[in-house]
């Protein structure tokens, strides 16, 4: 049975309602740590499945959390795993309070959801893009409490050369952010997140045989069609938000040390992230376990999703038997 936390609101969504088990709006008032007082703002949520094993996923710049359609399909319904989407800040359903953002609030959003869902323990953290930058932020809060952090298509932030934005994605992101008519904005987006081979070829899955880009084009009008538009001053402030990330050698050294198992994953010919800024994290963690796909763009859960998803369901298999195994540890 779908539930709501708000008024017995509905949401119109493009994930099955037949998985769903809780959707609503999270309340956030206040941020830990900031003495001004925070515009009050609401983190839509969709929970889905009911297995054990919790997973949160976190998605990147100025996407909706409707982006992981795949991955809710999938782990929805293997029975083990009950996961966790929801709209950062300034986009999709959640509310835009005034900007600009940090990915440190987008952190503490993401941390006052956890305890309003009441989970608190054996979490594991997916994110991606800029998502990933949150997840970071996050992971060095509740490092024991995340059993896999999984860090996609992502990076530290700072002042690195490898830091800055490729110059194609700089500019497919400039026009996509300028773009008002959504139909128009759909090819730039496209081109900036997959490669155009892959864009053209016909997708095997399709009974049709129409191209990927024919399949993409529709599924991001669909999740357009289902959820508010974003507005500028929401979109700037997620921007501003990737840009000033940070975090420090000494935070990635606690998250380490303190989380059993952390995936580092992206492709060869990523145009918003330099791949590099992958490489740099794991140079950071050398315990985590580094892989990066061959003729892979940004949007590598979109573009290799079996492959995305299956990945995942080892990462979170070994790091259920890591964090028990260290749990037994400490109470023996």
């Amino acid at each position: 049975m779908t539930t709501t936390t708000s008024n017995d609101k509905q949401w119109p969504t493009i994930f099955d309602i037949e998985t769903c088990t809780r959707k609503g709006e999270c309340p956030v008032a206040k941020i830990r740590g900031q003495s001004e007082a925070l515009e009050k703002h609401t983190i839509y949520f969709e929970q889905h499945g009911s297995g054990p094993e919790k997973v949160v996923f976190i998605m990147g710049l100025n996407s909706s959390s409707f982006a992981w359609h795949r991955q809710v399909k999938y782990f929805s319904r293997t029975g083990k795993h009950s996961v966790l989407v929801f709209d950062n800040r300034g986009v999709g359903n959640s509310s835009a309070p005034k900007g600009p953002y940090t990915t440190s609030g987008m952190a503490e959003d993401t941390l006052t959801l956890l305890n309003h869902i009441g989970w608190t323990e054996d979490i594991h953290i997916v994110g991606v893009s800029m998502g990933g930058m949150v997840a970071q932020e996050l992971a060095t809060r509740i490092p024991d409490q995340i059993a896999s952090l999984s860090l996609v298509v992502t990076k530290a932030g700072g002042l690195s050369l490898a830091n800055l934005t490729p110059w194609k994605g700089l500019w497919g992101l400039t026009r996509a952010t300028f773009t008002k008519d959504p139909f128009k904005r759909v090819p730039i987006v496209l081109r900036m997140i997959f490669p155009d081979s892959w864009l053209d070829a016909p997708n095997a899955d399709d009974p049709n045989k129409r191209t990927n880009r024919q399949l993409q084009t529709e599924h991001y009008i669909r999740r357009i069609e289902f959820t508010r538009p974003q507005t500028l001053a929401g979109s700037l402030s997620q921007i501003s938000a990737a840009l000033t990330h940070k975090v420090t050698k000494d935070r990635h050294r606690l998250i380490a040390t303190s989380i059993p198992k952390i995936l580092i994953l992206t492709g060869d010919k990523d145009d918003l992230v330099n791949p590099a800024n992958s490489k740099e994290l794991a140079k950071r963690m050398p315990e985590a376990e580094y892989i990066q796909w061959k003729d892979t763009a940004h949007c590598l859960h979109e573009q290799w999703p079996e492959k995305f998803n299956e990945l995942l369901e080892r990462v979170f298999e070994e790091g259920r038997t890591k964090y028990e195994e260290r749990k037994s540890s400490t109470v023996a």
